[in-house]
């Protein structure tokens, strides 16, 4: 595992320090590795929905009914 040192403003080395210190992680590197996932995830997230926003766009209109996109979206959420 690679190690880093970094430096941090007062305010988020506090915050961090406070989530150490309230158990809901076993250290400051634990939290920094947990951000870095989330942010990493959320990102992926988001090139993942460009695509398909893009598939969207490139695919042209739809010719079915509102209802009938409607019907399909709840149907995709069940």
């Amino acid at each position: 595992m690679g190690r880093q040192s970094i430096s941090l403003t007062d305010p988020n080395d506090n915050w961090l320090q406070e989530r150490v210190a309230a158990k809901e992680y076993a250290s400051k590197s634990e939290l920094v590795n947990d951000l870095i996932r989330q942010e990493r995830k959320r990102q992926e997230s988001i090139a993942l929905l460009r695509l398909e926003l893009i598939k969207g766009e490139e695919s042209g209109y739809s010719k079915k009914t509102k209802d009938e996109i409607l019907a399909l979206a709840k149907n995709g959420l069940k």
